[in-house]
């Protein structure tokens, strides 16, 4: 007879799907990044006020959101597996990734008020 378990929250077999988004969340970190590079040598910012019109256009708010959704959720399976592979002991395992997961949504709300706030 074939025992079948339920997925775990601190253990392994997350398998193809998060490392494919992973590997997506690279590809838009890095399209992101030559991005704002180009933006940046086309129209080079000289003071404060310069970078903040250059972040006052909704379509750089937007995607330097998007960038930072795929940044953070790039760091939580990255660390994720990192906690999975060297904490043994599942209730020090499920602290650590809870405490990883509330600090990254933590940065998450800090960087969209910092990028909507005034």
């Amino acid at each position: 007879m074939v025992k079948r378990y339920a997925r775990s929250p601190v253990g392994a077999h997350y398998g193809l799907g998060d490392w494919l988004l992973q590997r997506l969340t690279a590809v838009v970190m890095a399209i992101y990044t030559v991005g704002f590079v180009a933006c940046i040598a086309w129209q080079t910012p000289s003071s404060y006020a310069a970078w903040k019109a250059i972040f006052a256009g909704p379509v750089v708010r937007l995607s330097t959101m998007f960038f930072l959704a795929a940044l953070l959720y790039h760091a939580w399976v990255g660390m994720r597996d990192i906690i999975m592979d060297y904490v043994k002991p599942m209730g020090m395992r499920l602290a650590l990734q809870a405490a990883v997961g509330a600090v990254l949504l933590l940065y998450l709300i800090w960087s969209a008020a910092i990028l909507w706030g005034q």
